[in-house]
């Protein structure tokens, strides 16, 4: 019995696949201004997660410190 042939040449992940139709459909400007656009939107998330660790973190350390006064 034979083994079954190796492919030579690797499947495109789903990401491979949106971009290389993305290239046919878009100029490159409308491609770059997107990606920076949700390069933005992932960064602007980013702040906003870290804003509420931030608040909470102080919360806490108010809730703590109001609580050890005698």
């Amino acid at each position: 019995m034979q083994a079954a042939p190796v492919r030579a040449t690797a499947i495109p992940s789903f990401t491979t696949a949106l971009r290389a139709v993305e290239s046919l459909l878009m100029s490159s400007g409308q491609r770059t201004a997107r990606r920076n656009a949700w390069t933005s939107v992932l960064e602007d998330r980013r702040r906003a997660k870290d804003r509420v660790e931030a608040q909470r973190v102080l919360d806490q350390s108010l809730s703590h410190s109001l609580s050890a006064r005698p």
